[in-house]
């Protein structure tokens, strides 16, 4: 299970260049790493990739892969696998498809994501990330006229029609929605909310994507649970859906953060095992 495929480097709003991750995993074990900066969007912002930055980004860590590749390098001892992948951003009606990425990009692997919520009255995006809950409250007074259902519900409509509409390996951070909630405005067991959770489990089953179990929020302290949490992971093990430790690392610091409480809390649940990408394609493997 020692793989991290959720990783952002200096290329979109991670901390440092993709020889820096590579060094930190080598040095915590890992046999593989992916990394999987934001795609690029049609608009001003400060976490994506630029258009004209993601060609040598590719080329960066296919680089540094044929450089690992070489056994006789002891500078790149113990080895590791590399693989390159991208966080695709799904904003309907808003810049590239899933599938221009894989058809103009030589990817190992997409994660699909929400991040910016559309109402469908309004062109503006209803931002629900980064480390400011007040972006979260002025976004959901602004465009949904402070009425958390109707911004939620929306939320999971985008990522049913992301999981119906695009073919991805992974599924990001499920719940997101919920991080700068903090049990403000909604509570995970009201019965809408549940619902809305159900149908999308029953969408990812159908996609035969893959859930990551995300520590983010977890180790950065802007969340009380993982993304998915604990009610929803049962949930998902008892529909059989197969998942992926990921730590979203923005800094080498974090490539494994909380992995092994993680993993323990899902062994906890059920869960024997878990997903790891290698040079063939996709493997289960033991969870400890």
């Amino acid at each position: 299970m020692l793989q991290n495929l959720h990783t952002h480097t200096h290329f979109s709003d991670g901390s440092d260049a993709p020889l820096k991750y590579i060094e930190t995993a080598q040095a915590d074990g890992l046999k593989s790493i992916g990394f999987s900066d934001h795609s690029p969007l049609p608009f001003e912002n400060t976490f994506a990739l630029r258009e004209d930055q993601v060609r040598d980004y590719c080329n960066t860590v296919l680089s540094l892969r044929e450089q690992l590749s070489d056994t006789t390098n002891p500078y790149f001892l113990p080895k590791i696998d590399l693989f390159l992948g991208m966080e695709a951003d799904y904003i309907p009606g808003v810049g590239h498809s899933f599938s221009h990425f894989l058809e103009n990009y030589p990817l190992d692997y997409i994660i699909g994501s929400v991040h910016l919520v559309r109402n469908s009255s309004s062109s503006n995006l209803w931002f629900i990330d980064g480390p400011d809950p007040a972006t979260y409250d002025d976004g959901l007074t602004g465009l949904f006229g402070g009425d958390i259902r109707r911004g939620v519900t929306a939320y999971y409509n985008q990522v049913n029609e992301m999981l119906a509409t695009c073919k991805m390996d992974i599924v990001g951070h499920l719940d997101k929605i919920k991080m700068h909630n903090g049990g403000r405005y909604f509570q995970e067991t009201d019965p809408w909310y549940i619902g809305l959770i159900n149908e999308t489990l029953d969408m990812v089953k159908q996609s035969g994507a893959i859930v990551e179990v995300n520590t983010r929020g977890l180790y950065k302290k802007r969340c009380d649970s993982l993304f998915p949490g604990p009610a929803i992971l049962k949930k998902i093990h008892a529909l059989k859906i197969p998942v992926i430790i990921t730590s979203d690392a923005h800094k080498p610091g974090e490539i494994t953060m909380l992995f092994n409480e993680t993993a323990e809390l899902l062994a906890g649940i059920g869960f024997t095992e878990s997903m790891n990408l290698t040079a063939t394609g996709w493997e289960s493997v033991s969870l400890l």
